[in-house]
């Protein structure tokens, strides 16, 4: 059976973004975060997007250029400290931010992937994260109601891609793009490295084929991470 080859242009994947969308960033910081879809999605100029990503990336870089062009109504994540600018925007109500714990995001992510309606957790039962959100008991010890994490698109940043949409990530990269590409009902892979079919070994591959729709090549690091890099 032949694999079909999903290789497309930047500017045909991010097209496919509608106004209004749930989009997934992957990223740990600076590791594994698309600048260069996030870049595209800055000049095609998408608006009212919700964004479910572990941080705000710092002021100046990846996720503050949505936020400065007004594009971003709600920001889901586990914390903004890096970027003033975000704070500056939730401080004053411009844009809608929802706070939880980095090891709970990454499972309410996990739990959409997995087709699960929510998690229950005791993590930050009790404080301000907690406030308003459904509670269960269970064994007498009261748990609070998690909702799982979909997005309409993941964007995600690879080390390396065959035309199929077989992935591998380096180091922290690894820490929420997998589980992103599996939440998402349509993913956009950015990868420094387009491989011919079967140059990945089985055992390398960290996201399957299965889960991408489509794959771009850099061919080059963004601006961006050739700075962070430098």
């Amino acid at each position: 059976m032949k694999l079909p080859d999903k290789t497309t242009t930047l500017e045909a994947a991010v097209a496919r973004i509608p106004h209004g969308a749930t989009v997934m960033l992957g990223g740990f910081g600076v590791p594994g975060t698309p600048f260069t879809l996030i870049q595209e999605l800055l000049r095609q100029g998408q608006r009212g997007l919700t964004l479910i990503k572990n941080d705000a990336n710092e002021t100046g870089m990846g996720v503050d250029h949505l936020l400065a062009a007004g594009q971003v109504a709600r920001l889901i994540t586990t914390h903004i400290g890096l970027n003033a600018h975000a704070i500056e925007l939730m401080n004053s109500g411009r844009i809608d931010v929802e706070f939880c714990a980095q090891g709970i995001l990454a499972e309410r992510i996990r739990a959409g992937g997995a087709g699960l309606g929510a998690i229950l957790t005791d993590i930050a039962a009790e404080t301000e994260l907690a406030a308003h959100k459904q509670r269960v008991e269970i064994d007498g010890k009261s748990l609070v109601v998690e909702t799982a994490l979909r997005a309409d698109v993941a964007l995600i940043h690879a080390n390396s891609t065959d035309p199929f949409g077989n992935l591998d990530y380096v180091a922290t990269a690894r820490n929420f793009n997998p589980l992103m590409a599996m939440a998402a009902e349509r993913v956009i892979v950015e990868a420094e490295r387009l491989l011919p079919f079967g140059t990945l070994a089985a055992d390398d591959v960290h996201t399957p084929g299965p889960f991408v729709d489509h794959v771009v090549e850099l061919g080059a690091l963004s601006e961006e991470y050739a700075i962070v890099r430098r």
